[in-house]
């Protein structure tokens, strides 16, 4: 966060504020040879935009301008790195500066807002006042009442958002809003790495339009790297890359972080500084468990199981025949004979019976061993 000790009074902001506009947004008040290959006016962010600007984006995106000229020093916003991720995620909150006031529906999204303890929205009907405003889209009680106090820093007289939310769209806090945001939330360590994932997701919650945030990153860093918007094949050039065709993506990124980091001092930047972590490719020892094989019953012993209970079936109906056939041998009359006949046949069904459970027996052991 920036040094609040010392604050600049509102009175300040609005007599330094049509000088900026004099000089078409450039920061005017940044010492003459600063590193920077372009600087912020409003042709800059038309360009990134796309298309000429009309009144109400130029309102808008002024604001901007204004505060980061007179404040962005302090928050270390005028380094290009992170004013390029700075910028592209408020293009995208903003709508490229259409919109200052979240346009109420309420939809599906917006009716949640109520309720919301996290937003401290604790009293009916606050989803609603305290929709997102500023070019951030400043949200909910309790932000609209931090940031009251954290204008105060800069100027006593700063109005009460908490009660009346709509001033928060008027100079200088338009386009401080986002200023405070950023800072009270330390996003320029994620800034200084490149990060603009958990950029987004510190902002958003989430990744809602990631892709027209990297869209208005990678046109931004080309502008203030000098470069046209369509000219990302001839920046892909110039940094080595292997792909030139203009696809963008993690090492484009990279490169494009890389050289925006060459526009500022060394001693300027922060300890935090790095090359963007999607392409740091990093030594990890990965420990992939060893399958281990699994004590089984063997295949050979089921077949031997029933190899054997075939066998004992065949003994014992041999058994039963020769039986029947030596008592008629020694003159055993018909009674006795079909006697030990019957004998026979029962040890051979309950023999079969007892083979059929064992096999089914060794089945299952084989199972349970596997597991």
């Amino acid at each position: 966060m920036g040094d609040l000790s010392r604050p600049v009074p509102l009175r300040r902001f609005l007599e330094a504020a049509p000088a900026t506009r004099r000089f078409g947004g450039a920061f005017s008040s940044i010492p003459k040879g600063h590193p920077m290959t372009a600087t912020l006016s409003l042709a800059l962010l038309e360009r990134a935009y796309g298309r000429a600007f009309n009144a109400t984006q130029k309102t808008n995106a002024q604001s901007v301008i204004d505060a980061l000229t007179i404040y962005g020093e302090r928050f270390g916003l005028l380094q290009p790195h992170r004013l390029v991720q700075y910028l592209a995620q408020i293009m995208h909150e903003s709508g490229g500066f259409v919109w200052d006031r979240e346009i109420w529906g309420p939809t599906a999204a917006q009716k949640r807002y109520e309720g919301r303890k996290d937003l401290g929205n604790t009293q009916k009907g606050d989803g609603s006042k305290y929709r997102g405003r500023g070019p951030i889209q400043v949200t909910g009680r309790a932000n609209y009442r931090e940031f009251s106090k954290w204008a105060k820093a800069f100027d006593p007289t700063a109005p009460n958002f908490e009660a009346a939310p709509d001033k928060i769209n008027s100079d200088p806090w338009e386009g401080l809003s986002p200023i405070w945001y950023w800072s009270t939330r330390d996003l320029n360590r994620y800034a200084d790495r490149g990060d603009i994932e958990n950029v987004t997701r510190k902002i958003n919650g989430g990744l809602n339009g990631y892709a027209d945030r990297l869209r208005y990153y990678d046109r931004l860093a080309l502008a203030f790297l000098g470069y046209a918007v369509n000219e990302m094949p001839k920046f892909q050039k110039a940094a080595g890359l292997k792909d030139v065709s203009g696809t963008s993506g993690p090492l484009t990124r990279a490169a494009l972080h890389a050289a925006l980091l060459k526009l500022t001092a060394p001693q300027r930047l922060s300890d935090q500084v790095a090359t963007a972590p999607v392409v740091e490719e990093v030594s990890v020892e990965v420990k992939v468990p060893v399958p281990v094989e699994k004590p089984v019953v063997p295949e050979t012993v089921e077949k031997a199981v029933k190899k054997q209970t075939n066998g004992g079936s065949w003994l014992i109906g041999a058994a039963g025949a020769a039986g029947t056939a030596m008592t008629g041998a020694f003159g055993a009359n018909w009674q006795t004979i079909v006697a030990v006949g019957g004998v026979a046949i029962v040890a051979l069904l309950l023999l079969f019976i007892m083979r059929r459970q064992i096999i089914t027996a060794v089945k299952e052991i084989r199972g349970e061993v596997e597991q």
